[in-house]
């Protein structure tokens, strides 16, 4: 059993129920612990609470029909126009 101490395991996103870590053992006998994350590091945002509240409002107005189907840039301009 390894334990990593608390600081570390929230910094790393490890104390998360899918945290995985990815264990290495190099040439040189030293063993590498990196935290491996399902998600890319880069599109994490999308998955923050806040984000996923928002996906979800936005999924709200389409099922709602809050929204506006446009046929290219000036139509959206000239959409964002008349609601100024």
């Amino acid at each position: 059993m390894i334990t990593l101490p608390a600081d570390l395991r929230r910094r790393l996103r490890l104390d998360r129920d899918d945290a995985q870590l990815e264990i290495v053992e190099r040439e040189d006998g030293v063993i590498e612990l990196r935290p491996y994350v399902v998600v890319p590091a880069d599109q994490a945002w999308f998955w923050t609470d806040r984000w996923q509240k928002m996906e979800r409002e936005a999924d709200g107005d389409i099922a709602a029909g809050r929204m506006s189907k446009v046929e290219g840039l000036d139509d959206l301009i000239s959409i964002l126009e008349d609601q100024r």
